[in-house]
Parts: C-alpha cells; sequence; structure tokens
C-alpha cells in the first residue's frame, strides 16, 4: 500500500464489476491486468449483463460493513493504460464490493492444484476467494475466472 500527500492508501490492482460481482486484479506492471479487465468486461457484455470499470493500476481498499470496497485512486479516475496508446478516458463506476481476488503471476509459477487454503485470501481484514492466473495467457485466464466463478456463485448467471 502506498500513501501519499494525504491521499488515501492503494494497491497495484485494477478492479472491475461483473454482472453484481466485484473482482480485484493484482499483479505486476506490464502482467496484463487492464487487458484482462477489458476482456472481461467486454464479455460480460456480449452476454447481455452489466460490466463495468473502476479502476486501473492504484485500487484503494476499505473495509465497510464486514465487506471490502474498491475504488479508484482519487488521481486516476476513469482513466485506463492501453500499452502502446497511453492514456484513454473511459465511463468508471465509483466503487465496488469485492467477491474474487486474482493474482497474474509469472507463467510457470502458477500452482496446478492449489491446496484449499490457498484458494482465499485475507484484504482488510476479511477472507475473500481467490484465484491465481498467469501473465500473458488472457484467453486461458478468463476461463479459470469463468469457472472459480461458477464454483463460488452456482446461483448465479453465468456473466463471463
Amino acid at each position: 500500500m502506498s500513501e501519499a500527500g494525504g491521499l488515501p492508501p492503494t494497491v497495484h490492482a485494477a478492479c472491475v464489476i461483473i454482472g453484481t460481482r466485484g473482482i480485484l486484479l493484482r499483479g505486476n506492471s506490464g502482467a496484463g491486468k487492464s487487458s484482462l479487465c477489458d476482456l472481461l468486461v467486454e464479455a460480460a457484455g456480449n452476454k447481455g449483463h452489466f460490466a463495468a470499470h473502476v479502476s486501473d493500476d492504484r485500487t484503494c481498499l476499505r473495509r465497510e460493513n464486514g465487506k471490502v470496497v474498491a475504488s479508484p485512486a482519487p488521481t486516476i479516475a476513469g482513466k485506463l493504460e492501453v500499452r502502446g496508446l497511453g492514456i484513454v478516458e473511459l465511463t468508471n463506476e465509483p466503487k465496488a464490493v469485492l467477491h474474487l481476488v486474482a493474482d497474474l503471476v509469472p507463467s510457470g509459477e502458477l500452482e496446478r492444484f492449489p491446496e484449499e487454503d490457498a484458494l482465499f485470501v485475507e484484504l482488510e481484514g476479511v477472507d475473500l476467494p481467490f484465484v491465481g492466473l498467469e501473465e500473458g495467457r488472457p484467453m486461458e485466464n478468463l476461463r479459470r475466472l469463468r469457472w472459480r466463478m461458477r464454483g463460488l456463485f452456482p446461483k448465479s448467471p453465468d456473466y463471463i
């Protein structure tokens, strides 16, 4: 987390809302967070579901009523980095309740069969479902997210 000049602390992550579910994507610079967020929003929209960007690159997290709420860093709200094009303006939601956390890791570092306790992560004192994703594999990551969400929310629509 970082805190500079009175601004709220942030994490290096992007966030989207897919249907009714907030998803936080963490990873190193260049790991593909912004691209995957775009892909998720497009996939849900193509299925007729609500989907929106919340934040790109820096995300504020806070605990609220036992849930973790994500919002964009104020200085970059409504902006998205498109590598090779620069910063573009976009419509974004001001916040999302998180339902899933995903980490983009270098290829080869993803566990094939993670232990049950590795499928959750603590943020702001709240345990949240977790899924590991591989850098540079956007379609496979979309598939992993789809299956993780199906397992977590079996009665919810198939948003992606």
